[in-house]
């Protein structure tokens, strides 16, 4: 059999056990309402379980399985055909245990292939370059992985959607996997950005603590210790502050262009240093576990690990004293004498001016060590190349939603800073 005629089979048993599983959840259903109650046998399994060990898939020799995954892996390099790469990691578990090995991360093959790569630090040779559609009607923005708008239709990849909710004192944007459903409670919630009143300062918010810090790792396990399972279903996801970004007054208009300077609380300078390794999650937190306490504290108290203002209120930054974070700053644009305005090179990338314009390139002081064609980086660019449509190129060691939620901070209202 072929590699396609394997591929074709894989979705085949996909669409299958999908079909097992709606039936199996309409029989569920359908008892609840005749009022019984269906007590399984100990040691037996769901119907969906017992298909996935008995497929001719599930039994395939290791040797012949890697092969398999290993030549859909590299046959499949972009989307939509990626999505055999995603296919293979749902078919059962041994297959998902070595797809994981197989699919690196983008910083080492400049791909994006499950929902974790979007939180993973970015290549570092070349960007990943997308593009972000606005919808100011309904206030939503959407995040697309491709070179160019066209492919912004049913065939692209949706990497990320934000929703602008304004209150006021300060103006939300919640990040979503989708691009329908923004709700907190919902297993696609990523996190959020939030503004201040005059719209100068604004926090980014993880959905997941960044654990792989020792401090925070330490505080996580009391944390696991300290708290029993407190959980619902109902109780929506925890916010994590990972970064803030500012923007310099500038209420005489005499300075030019916006400035702006991100400081990255969960990426340390050293992640640009020689030899240095930005944090790199490895899955995504569910947020309705155990592990993690949604209770406030007593008065008194004093968290472990920082929360938003509707949980813990400790920020996160006061865990990561300990080490210099990461700071951005936008890269100076020249005067342009004959087209009497400011330009940056953004290589073809960006073809209309707009004030929301940026490059942003590492901020160092001399005893961080950190070399001057490190500093020379562009780590994130955006800009404008048609009425709601923008570009954004990022790479390591900003992830695709730390890029989004900054790019974000761009599109709202800022009296004060233009």
């Amino acid at each position: 059999m072929g590699l396609k005629g394997i591929v074709r089979e894989l979705k085949d048993l996909r669409d299958g056990i999908g079909n097992i599983s709606r039936r199996s959840s309409d029989g569920r259903q359908n008892s609840r309402r005749r009022g019984r109650s269906h007590i399984a046998p100990e040691g037996s399994t769901s119907s969906t379980s017992s298909v996935i060990d008995q497929s001719q898939w599930a039994n395939m020799p290791p040797e012949l399985l890697l092969d398999i995954i290993q030549r859909v892996e590299s046959s499949q390099t972009s989307w939509p055909a990626r999505r055999d790469v995603v296919a293979c990691a749902s078919v059962c578990k041994s297959w998902r245990a070595i797809t994981k090995e197989i699919v690196k991360t983008p910083e080492q093959c400049g791909l994006l292939s499950f929902p974790i790569s979007l939180k993973q630090p970015g290549p570092r040779d070349a960007p990943i370059q997308c593009f972000i559609r606005r919808e100011r009607a309904a206030g939503i923005y959407r995040l697309y992985l491709g070179l160019s708008p066209a492919l912004s239709g049913d065939t692209s990849k949706l990497l990320l959607a934000a929703r602008k909710i304004r209150k006021a004192t300060s103006t939300d944007f919640l990040i979503s996997l989708v691009g329908v459903d923004f709700t907190r409670t919902n297993s696609t919630y990523v996190g959020k950005l939030r503004s201040n009143f005059l719209g100068t300062k604004f926090t980014i918010y993880d959905s997941q603590p960044p654990c792989t810090h020792p401090a925070i790792q330490s505080n996580c396990k009391m944390q696991r210790k300290s708290f029993p399972k407190q959980l619902t279903s109902n109780v929506s996801a925890s916010n994590y502050s990972v970064a803030t970004i500012s923007y310099e007054l500038n209420v005489l208009r005499t300075r030019g262009p916006r400035r702006m300077h991100c400081t990255m609380h969960s990426i340390p300078i050293s992640a640009i240093q020689e030899g240095g390794t930005a944090p790199t999650p490895t899955e995504l937190t569910n947020f309705r576990d155990d592990r993690y306490p949604t209770t406030p504290l007593s008065k008194g108290k004093k968290p472990l690990v920082g929360f938003s203002s509707d949980r813990l209120v400790e920020p996160l930054e006061s865990v990561l004293n300990d080490r210099d974070p990461l700071v951005l700053k936008n890269k100076a644009p020249r005067w342009h004498e004959q087209l009497q305005c400011w330009c940056l090179n953004f290589k073809g990338r960006v073809t209309v001016a707009s004030v929301k314009n940026f490059q942003l390139v590492a901020s160092a002081e001399p005893s961080q060590n950190v070399s001057t064609a490190e500093q020379d980086k562009v780590i994130l660019q955006f800009g404008k190349i048609g009425k709601d449509i923008f570009t954004m190129d990022y790479r390591y060691p900003l992830s695709a939603f730390q890029a989004f939620a900054i790019c974000l901070s761009s599109f709202d209202t800022k009296p004060a800073c233009e």
